[in-house]
């Protein structure tokens, strides 16, 4: 959910300078589509309690945190070089990007975090 909001927040705003802001945009949308696909492989029952899936989840959160992680900071460099812009819209896309760059921080905190639990998860298998 906090990625797809980074996604949406990004969005709004004008994606100015392209390149940091392409990554944070590549990274919020793929990390939501294949976490979505994660959760309805994992509520149907699809990977019969394996351990070649606690593996895949543990290496799959652990990407998606590095990934967060290599997009937050970016982010946050943008949104405070922005502080002094001049652009008319300028508080209002200022605040936008605020939202973002907490989100995409929660996003990395929470894809850190069930990192760890899967890889106490895969120990025990």
């Amino acid at each position: 959910i906090f990625g797809g909001l980074v996604w949406i927040l990004v969005a709004s705003t004008h994606v100015n300078p392209d390149n940091p802001l392409g990554w944070v945009m590549f990274v919020s949308v793929f990390c939501f589509i294949m976490t979505l696909l994660w959760l309805v492989i994992f509520a149907c029952g699809a990977h019969k309690n394996k351990s070649g899936w606690a593996t895949a989840d543990f290496v799959y959160h652990l990407l998606a945190a590095l990934f967060y992680l290599s997009a937050s900071v970016p982010l946050a460099t943008v949104t405070l070089d922005m502080k002094n812009s001049t652009v008319v819209d300028h508080i209002r896309i200022y605040k936008i990007d605020i939202a973002a760059v907490v989100f995409s921080y929660t996003a990395t905190l929470l894809y850190f975090i069930h990192c760890i639990l899967s890889a106490i998860r895969w120990k025990n298998f």
